[in-house]
């Protein structure tokens, strides 16, 4: 019997469920970006011994909602796990995520962690890194707007779960720092004209904004803000992250302030893009890469921990991460899970408040600019 046998092993599938499919005519670098930082932390977790045996990434591409269907995306987590999947990224989408999770608990029985946003995803199967939180984004907008000195607010609303999540949080957090919502505008989440909406607004003489939802009706609004010569203080959640997809929405969310979790002063976040560009020819500082790193890496250290390798196990040793440093959010933010505490994000820092740099777009080096730390409002 030679050596080769016992040197062969097969590699952990992990799977990766994407619930947007990103078009062909979006930027190249972004789909190394989606990707790339989930490879790189399975690769350094094999190189350095955290793992014995390598990560294979099964990847899905799928159109769930806001313009495909729910349906699709479970269909793909049902295919991972028919591959032997003992983890999931993924899916990222509220509309998405909380009807899979249902599945998951029902029949797949393979634990996702996913940057959901939404309370309602977590489980017993489900864990997240949340891009943003539904509860917290409002009240960090409400205490904005107080710091900036409004007692009143317009806000467009999109008609979907995200949306009404978003403004049923912000009611409370408005009222919390006494301001008054004086006018609302109701929004499909698909893309649409919202000219007429924002003119309401602008009639209403609102003197700042918030937007609830996924900002796919909002692309063209730029338009209107300069037709009406009109640049009011806007608030708007983690649908900010949207804007390196392309120039269209790039243009869309200038002028508005955001939810990120790209914080430049992260010295974990640095020296990760450090790694990744030596490994990848590119250092792109915005949050996705720093998201999908993070929620690889916590896989590849439960993967650590995980025996035997079965879902359930991975699922037990996912609850055993503790103070992982995040490239994700300020300064200091870590991720810790546990049993019944599958939301991972440690402290408030993981949210950040930016800008978009206007030369962002043609560098691809400084995209953003901070507004804001939660603790400092």
């Amino acid at each position: 019997m030679t050596s080769s046998y016992y040197e062969a092993k097969a590699p952990i599938k992990v799977g990766y469920l994407m619930d947007i499919i990103i078009p062909d005519d979006w930027p190249q670098g972004l789909k190394t970006d989606v990707v790339a930082p989930a490879e790189l932390a399975f690769k350094r977790a094999y190189e350095s011994g955290l793992i014995d045996r390598p990560v294979e990434l099964v990847i899905r591409e799928v159109d769930g909602m806001p313009k495909g269907t729910v349906k699709a995306v479970i269909d793909a987590y049902g295919e991972l796990v028919d591959e032997g999947c003992l983890a999931v990224i993924g899916p990222s989408i509220v509309d998405n995520a909380v009807p899979t999770k249902l599945e998951i608990e029902k029949r797949f029985h393979v634990p996702s962690v996913s940057m959901c946003a939404s309370e309602d995803f977590l489980g017993e199967w489900t864990f997240s890194l949340p891009m943003g939180s539904h509860v917290e984004e409002p009240v960090f907008w409400a205490r904005l707007i107080r710091k900036a000195g409004h007692k009143e607010v317009g806000v467009l609303a999109e008609q979907s779960l995200m949306g009404e999540l978003y403004y049923k949080n912000f009611v409370r957090a408005a009222a919390r720092e006494g301001i008054q919502i004086t006018a609302v505008e109701r929004l499909p989440q698909t893309f649409t004209d919202s000219s007429a909406a924002v003119k309401r607004l602008y009639d209403a003489k609102v003197p700042a904004l918030v937007h609830c939802g996924f900002f796919f009706p909002m692309i063209m609004s730029w338009q209107t803000f300069e037709e009406l010569q009109w640049d009011p203080p806007r608030y708007m959640p983690t649908s900010f992250q949207n804007s390196w997809i392309n120039e269209h929405i790039w243009r869309a969310v200038q002028g508005w302030t955001g939810m990120d979790q790209w914080d430049a002063a992260n010295t974990v976040a640095q020296a990760m893009l450090d790694d990744y560009e030596k490994e990848y020819g590119r250092r792109p500082q915005y949050c996705i890469p720093t998201q999908v790193y993070d929620i690889a890496n916590v896989i590849a250290h439960a993967l650590g921990d995980t025996h035997p390798l079965t879902p359930l196990a991975t699922k037990e040793a996912i609850e055993r991460v503790k103070m992982l440093p995040a490239t994700c959010g300020s300064p200091g933010t870590c991720i810790t899970f546990g049993k019944w505490m599958h939301r991972g994000w440690v402290g408030s820092g993981f949210l950040v408040a930016n800008q978009l740099d206007p030369e962002g777009i043609k560098t691809d080096l400084t995209p953003t600019k901070l507004v804001a730390r939660f603790d400092e409002v």
